[in-house]
């Protein structure tokens, strides 16, 4: 099993510990261990502070111009104890914990032990070989999340940002037209457009009034030089920055 364990933990991280032990200790919970410290709970402590760190590198990074709180937030989102938990499932890593009989007795592991694999297995790596290995193995798993929860921040913020705009700069508050809609009941499709004053903007068409609003104060936030969109990323431009999105 111990060899059992060691394979395929390093097939899973793609790195070859010195220190075999560590991995051992990674996946040994409290309900089997001899004491405490011997779990993988001081493991857990320091994987989740490694883990912030990378993923900080990480959106630091890939969004040159956003700022704290925007950064802060797609952090908060990222690394999470869900996020946490689904990286493991879908590694296999909770596969590997050494549980006492207690704990296997359960139908299903609890989502916050499945997490803590992850946090382990960080600190087990960070402690074998450094940083480097840790961000070898999180960046592609992190890096989807970032973006997906990048794009949803703005796409939370888009009427946000373009309210403020207009009734700082225009002394108007945008109004949202439904110019069409179409399809049954239960799947309506709507096309709506923006107007600021005596301006109309481009219309686009959304499965919900909600979304085809947000996408419509996109196109007017880009047409007021306000947006930067280069394929699947939305940048925020200064003026734009300058509004603070996250009050």
């Amino acid at each position: 099993m111990t060899t059992e364990l060691i394979d395929t933990a390093q097939s899973i991280t793609g790195h070859r510990f010195s220190d075999a032990q560590l991995l051992i200790r990674a996946f040994t919970h409290a309900s089997v261990a001899g004491s405490r410290q011997e779990s993988n709970e001081r493991m857990e402590f320091l994987g989740d502070s490694v883990l912030g760190l990378v993923c900080c590198e990480m959106i630091y990074s890939i969004y040159p111009d956003l700022l704290e709180g925007e950064m802060t937030k797609i952090k908060s989102t990222v690394v999470s104890r869900q996020t946490c938990a689904t990286i493991a499932r879908e590694l296999g890593l909770h596969k590997l914990l050494i549980l006492g009989k207690g704990m296997l007795s359960q139908r299903e592991l609890p989502q916050s032990l499945a997490a803590a694999t992850v946090e382990s297995i960080i600190a087990a790596l960070y402690l074998d070989a450094g940083i480097d290995p840790v961000r070898i193995f999180l960046r592609p798993l992190l890096e989807p999340m970032i973006r997906r929860a990048a794009a949803s921040g703005h796409q939370e913020n888009f009427k946000s940002v373009l309210q403020q705009h207009a009734q700082l700069t225009f002394g108007e508050s945008p109004v949202y037209t439904v110019l069409d809609e179409k399809g049954p009941d239960h799947a309506k499709c709507f096309e709506i457009c923006v107007e600021i004053g005596d301006r109309r903007f481009p219309a686009c068409w959304g499965q919900s009034k909600k979304q085809a609003e947000q996408q419509a104060a996109l196109l007017a936030l880009s047409e007021l030089g306000l947006v930067d969109q280069t394929g699947d990323s939305i940048r925020m431009m200064k003026a734009a920055q300058a509004i603070d999105p996250c009050p």
